[in-house]
Parts: structure tokens; C-alpha cells; sequence
């Protein structure tokens, strides 16, 4: 009797255990899911440089937007968190190095253009495919944007912009005035083009 009852004993103690173990595997199993990580976007790990050209050789001349403000976004991949991310582009943070070109370009370009204090925009991912929809001398047109993702978090977006495409032909003619000489080649002819080049970069930290 001594014997059978210490049995049922053990069994019992048996089977309270492997309850447990699964109890603790459930907790360890749902903890994994909480704690996945995020891909977070923030504007101070963000930069947008930018890319014009002049003379009939189209020599590059380089600049960047030092402040691009928009809300910390959070996604589990990089294109959730960059999907539908909206920011605004202050005109005043232009920087190409050159203050007397950092003048022309502001009164003589953007001055010359509707809304000139910001730029604004939203990111938008489809199937894909990245696009920058931009509003800028009140147009407001869609970018085409390449996306390259390195070292699993950052990410460089790259587009051509043509100036015709937001009306803003009249604000570059106002420039290439002003610029006339400076943007005047060995053939004795002055020009400033229509297509701008833009580098998006941001580093997609951990949450």
C-alpha cells in the first residue's frame, strides 16, 4: 500500500513540473514577441543633400539642408517607418560652404518662388517603391525616389528633381541673372539646369 501510494506521489509531482515547464516556455515564447526590435527615423540622424549644375559642361555644385524637422517615427522595418513620414524643410537652413552663394540662393531662387520659408513633403512606400511628395513654390508633385538599405539600417534614397516640374523655371532664370557670370563656361554661354540632385540619408536606429 507504502508503495503505491509513494507512486502516485511522484506521479503527481511529475506532472506539476512539466506544467510549469510549459508555463515557463509560454512566458519565455511571448516575451521573444514583445521585445522584437524597431526600425526608429530620427531628424538628427537625418541629412538631405543636394546636387545643382552650371555651365554648359554641368559642373556639379553641392549643398545640403542642415534642419529637416519631422515627429520621431517607429515601424517594424524600415519601410514602415519611413512610410507616410512627414517633414518640413526650412529654406533658411541652406549651406553650401559659400555664404555669397548661400545669399543668391535664398533671395535670388527661393525668394523668387511662392512659400518660400519651407519646404514640405511626406515619404510614401507602395509595393516597394519610395516617392518624396514635395510641395514647394505651391506645387506640390511627386519625386521618384531609389532606395538602398547598408550596414542593415542605413538607408539612402535618391532622386532627381526637375525644376520645371514645380513651375519654378522663372525663380532659376532669376538665379542664372544673378549667377551670370559665375555660371558662364569656356564657350562664353551662362546656364544653370533644370535637374537637381537629392541624397536622402538616415541611419534606422534600434528602439
Amino acid at each position: 500500500m507504502k508503495k503505491i501510494s509513494y507512486l502516485i506521489i511522484v506521479l503527481a509531482l511529475s506532472f506539476v513540473a512539466c506544467k510549469d515547464n510549459k508555463k515557463e516556455t509560454s512566458t519565455e515564447e511571448n516575451t521573444e514577441i514583445t521585445t522584437a526590435e524597431k526600425f526608429v527615423v530620427k531628424p538628427e540622424a537625418t541629412s538631405v543633400k543636394w546636387t545643382a549644375y552650371k555651365t554648359t559642361d554641368k559642373l556639379p555644385v553641392g549643398g545640403e539642408f542642415t534642419i529637416l524637422k519631422f515627429d520621431e517615427k517607429t515601424g517594424a522595418s524600415a519601410e514602415e517607418a519611413l512610410n507616410n513620414l512627414n517633414f518640413t524643410i526650412p529654406v533658411s537652413s541652406l549651406f553650401t560652404k559659400d555664404p555669397s552663394r548661400d545669399t543668391k540662393l535664398k533671395e535670388s531662387f527661393f525668394g523668387a518662388m511662392l512659400d518660400t520659408d519651407l519646404i514640405d513633403g511626406t515619404i510614401k512606400v507602395t509595393n516597394g517603391n519610395y516617392v518624396a511628395t514635395l510641395t514647394m513654390n505651391g506645387v506640390t508633385k511627386d519625386l521618384p525616389l531609389t532606395f538602398e538599405v547598408t550596414d542593415e539600417r542605413r538607408v539612402t534614397m535618391t532622386g532627381t528633381m526637375n525644376l520645371a516640374d514645380w513651375d519654378a523655371l522663372g525663380a532659376l532664370e532669376s538665379l542664372n541673372k544673378v549667377c551670370f557670370d559665375l555660371h558662364t563656361g569656356p564657350d562664353g554661354v551662362s546656364k544653370t539646369w533644370e535637374d537637381v540632385a537629392i541624397v536622402v540619408s538616415t541611419y534606422l536606429r534600434k528602439n
